[in-house]
């Protein structure tokens, strides 16, 4: 890793996504750019390869049980009813519902 790549992960750590990871996760994974993107910055800002292996494994472990294909809808909604909380990639809708005093949440799973 060149200097310049050094001080970009010391001072913006977290921020800086290596396109290369993003390629190739992409290709296996059907996820927003975006996703993938916040998800390597996350876990694999590092100039050690070994951590970045260690980051990738997880982006893709995370992905794998937290983004939902359209088909799963209904298997989501048996995980939150067993589980009683489930973490989703998605895109989700929270309102107020004031007449029941409780929160409700809408998922519209991406195609």
């Amino acid at each position: 890793m060149d200097e310049l790549s050094r001080k970009l992960n010391q001072y913006f750590a977290g921020r800086v996504v290596r396109k290369d990871l993003t390629k190739k996760i992409k290709e296996g994974a059907n996820v927003p750019v975006y996703v993938l993107e916040y998800l390597l910055g996350m876990y694999c800002a590092t100039d050690d390869e070994e951590g970045i292996a260690e980051g990738v494994e997880t982006v893709k472990r995370i992905l794998a049980e937290n983004f939902v294909r359209p088909d799963e809808a209904e298997k989501v909604k048996s995980k939150i009813r067993e589980i009683g909380k489930y973490t989703v990639i998605d895109k989700v809708s929270v309102k107020l519902n004031e007449k029941k005093d409780v929160y409700e949440a809408e998922c519209k799973f991406s195609n």
